[in-house]
């Protein structure tokens, strides 16, 4: 085979790729999508923790959306205050400071208190035993207790007590994925500083109530009625609390016959503590 009938080829090969490499170049050049150079600051001023607490797939969501002005500098949940000054500082704005939020899980009927319907044996899920009847538990509304809360934690800040979910407030940044988790819709977000919380969240009248556990809210509105500052109030058979108006005074933790109304308390570098002190009184 002569040496020229090798070399041509490869030539022809070595210049249909340098063409082809330049034609890419140009390309690329042309059809480039600019992108904002304060997406990635912004990115990098974020946790990095892709939890979806504040409503985007991840951080670099929120990052485009703060950018674009879709989203506030402050969207973070679990950033707070500090990663917000820094986004705004990048963005140029003023940055207001977040009010901190914590998960609360609004059910009291743990194991001696609640009723149960049937023995579930399935899978250790809350969505799956929900599939079932609503779940082993004759309250509709009652925490199922099987975890899926726990699992989908990126934190570790929430347990399963007694067939109960817990917050620990110390791990909790408010992200809200405990939230959108739990099937029954029982948890929610409150400020973090907040003193008092209903736990119940029956959707059925008293009498019916009782039925299902022994310490699930009767209606009975003497919360509502005690209540100077008008913080708490009763609609459709579920008793709750308006923060803007609450003033940690205690008189409906003292008037609430069935002691579902729960009390916290500051506890050093631990932040908050869950104390039921007023059912020993």
């Amino acid at each position: 085979m002569n040496f020229t009938d090798i070399i041509i080829p490869v030539l022809w090969f070595i210049g249909l790729g340098a063409v082809m490499g330049l034609l890419l170049a140009f390309a690329s050049k042309i059809f480039a999508v600019k992108v904002d150079e304060r997406i990635p600051q912004v990115t990098e001023c974020l946790p990095g923790a892709n939890c979806g607490g504040c409503g985007y797939t991840g951080c670099a969501a929120l990052a485009e959306a703060i950018v674009k002005g879709e989203a506030p500098v402050n969207k973070c949940p679990v950033g707070g205050g500090e990663v917000a000054k820094k986004i705004a500082a990048v963005m140029g704005v003023e940055a207001s400071e977040p009010v901190r939020m914590r998960a609360q899980v609004m059910c009291s009927g743990t194991a001696e208190f609640s009723k149960k319907k049937y023995i579930y044996e399935g899978a250790r899920d809350c969505i799956a035993a929900s599939k079932i009847g609503g779940g082993d538990k004759l309250c509709p509304n009652g925490c199922i207790g099987l975890g899926t809360c726990v699992k989908s934690c990126p934190f570790n800040a929430i347990k399963v007590e007694n067939g109960v979910a817990v917050v620990d407030y110390a791990k909790c940044t408010g992200c809200g994925t405990c939230v959108a988790a739990c099937p029954k819709h029982i948890i929610k977000l409150i400020p973090y500083e907040s003193a008092h919380w209903v736990g119940c969240m029956s959707v059925d009248d008293g009498k019916t109530t009782r039925k299902y556990c022994d310490v699930g809210c009767i209606s009975c509105k003497l919360c509502e009625k005690n209540c100077e500052a008008g913080a708490i109030t009763v609609t459709d058979y579920v008793a709750s609390i308006d923060y803007s108006k609450c003033t940690g005074c205690n008189v409906c933790v003292s008037k609430c016959p069935r002691k579902i109304i729960w009390s916290a308390k500051k506890q050093g570098r631990d932040g908050l503590i869950i104390s039921r002190a007023h059912l020993e009184d």
